[in-house]
């Protein structure tokens, strides 16, 4: 009854694998303590001492900083010491893990130690996502709880590393990863909560929008994706992906393959879709689709991204709707961002507005490749319907409302040719966390030129657009996943002191 967790003495491995296998026992270990300690509390027996149970760590020291390949933007640590990060979730890690150790290993040729840190797994995330802790616990036993378990502790779970203001305590080691592994559970948990879907589902190409038509249409393309063909060409590219997850973690396994290596999931029967509701369309190396629906604003873009972020996923896009500001631009023109005003002032602590956001240019190259195969235009006749400039982001649905000469002077000045309220927020967190980002946005009105967003016009614009853009979008992932991890991660979001995992 109530016994210790198991002891693990800290571990030295040259394989990328053995390393990864070895965090996955430590943490199941220890969750499975957890998990079980807290049955029995539930159950009604107490505790005589504080159940406890820590993260698995990675750390590594090196003598020298010399790396091979010198191109790479992660995978090396930047000068000799020692290097450490506590790690969680191997269920959805697991080849993260494998990779970056891989490459520390190739890079500096010194062994990967993996043991049991000092930090508390809080009950509340060992016991997962899907898991209401206070349901079934008597008042006396929720005052209890406390005293006898971990909770969760705000002082881990910042973003110091990633803002470049972590202060390293003399003699203690550098961080390995920019998030701790309470931030990352703490992530997972609110991903769970505004999506409706579970950690293990997201993947690592992710598109934002606005917009419910888009959403709408790409449940469309998933579920025709799904369902089995006679067409050899078709079969085989709708085979690429195993299967399909709605809010509820409703899953749809792909019925072209043999073994999608998942089954059919009914999911929850919801009441209502979640706040930001999210969408898979999955491979079985994780490079699939992920949409999101972040709704209005920039808090909602902030919000979102700071927690999809811990996934360390391999780009994001945002594809929605913006006001066009130049008379030459029509409804339904694309606008490729190139730079961002940004005034959304939700970032302004972490990372201030006069800090530029550079273009990426595979993801730059990507969209335009993109626009062109879709839309059948080439070169020069590709600028009448896709314009490249600032896009300003705001965070005031009702700037038309604003007198005009506050309203147009910004807007002049950076030379802006699109407005709205998500691009600049989500293209920002993109720089902050080094996840490569983009813009791709389609004129839905024109308010400085007198085309307002009304009904009438709205639905028309809608009926026309939503499924060519959506198709850029989806097309500008696979070009994406096609130059490959090594290429995509930009050096240009790497900082002077940056950690090694990407």
């Amino acid at each position: 009854m109530f016994k210790g967790p198991k002891n693990f003495r800290p571990r030295k491995f040259k394989d990328a694998q053995d390393a990864a296998e070895a965090i996955r026992e430590i943490y199941d270990a220890n969750v499975g303590y957890l998990r079980e300690s807290f049955a029995q509390f539930a159950a009604g027996q107490v505790p005589h001492h504080r159940v406890t149970a820590c993260y698995p760590y990675i750390k590594m020291t090196i003598d020298t900083a010399n790396r091979a390949d010198t191109r790479l933007s992660y995978g090396f640590v930047q000068k000799p010491g020692s290097y450490y990060t506590t790690v969680t979730r191997p269920d959805i890690f697991d080849y993260y893990f494998r990779e970056q150790i891989r490459l520390l290993l190739i890079n500096h040729n010194e062994p990967i130690e993996i043991g049991v840190s000092d930090t508390p797994i809080p009950l509340h995330f060992a016991l997962g996502e899907e898991f209401h802790l206070e349901q079934d616990l008597t008042h006396d036993q929720m005052q209890a709880l406390p005293l006898l378990f971990d909770q969760p502790n705000l002082e881990l779970m910042d973003d110091e590393i990633a803002n470049g203001t972590f202060n390293l305590a003399p003699g203690a080691p550098a961080p390995l990863a920019l998030f701790k592994a309470p931030r990352v559970d703490l992530s997972i948990m609110r991903l769970r909560h505004y999506t409706g879907t579970a950690g293990t589902h997201f993947q690592n190409y992710v598109i934002y929008t606005n917009y419910q038509f888009y959403m709408d249409q790409f449940v469309r393309i998933c579920r025709d994706i799904m369902s089995p063909t006679d067409d050899p060409e078709l079969r085989r590219e709708r085979s690429q992906y195993t299967a399909f997850v709605e809010p509820g973690n409703r899953v749809t396994t792909n019925k072209n393959l043999i073994d999608p290596g998942e089954v059919d999931v009914p999911g929850l029967a919801l009441t209502r879709m979640p706040q930001m509701p999210a969408f898979h369309l999955k491979r079985a190396d994780g490079g699939g689709i992920t949409m999101i629906n972040i709704g209005v604003g920039p808090s909602n873009a902030k919000t979102i991204t700071d927690h999809v972020a811990v996934l360390r996923p391999h780009a994001w896009l945002m594809l929605g709707h913006c006001a066009g500001l130049r008379n030459s631009q029509s409804l339904g023109d694309y606008v490729l961002a190139h730079g961002y005003l940004r005034e959304d002032n939700v970032l302004y602590r972490d990372l201030h507005p006069s800090i530029p956001l550079p273009a990426l240019s595979e993801i730059q190259i990507a969209l335009e490749q993109a626009v062109a195969q879709v839309t059948g235009l080439q070169g020069y006749d590709l600028k009448k319907i896709m314009r490249t400039g600032t896009v300003a982001t705001v965070d005031d649905r009702n700037w038309e409302l604003r007198p005009t000469i506050r309203q147009n002077l910004r807007l002049s000045q950076s030379r802006a040719i699109a407005l709205d309220m998500e691009s600049g927020t989500i293209a920002a967190n993109g720089f902050r966390f080094r996840v490569p980002y983009g813009t791709l946005l389609c004129v839905s009105d024109k308010p400085l030129h007198g085309q307002l967003k009304l009904p009438g016009m709205a639905d028309k614009f809608y009926r026309d657009r939503v499924d060519q853009h959506l198709q850029i979008g989806l097309l500008t992932m696979a070009l994406l996943r096609d130059i490959g991890t090594a290429k995509l991660h930009s050096r240009k979001l790497r900082s002077f002191n940056e950690v090694a995992f990407q």
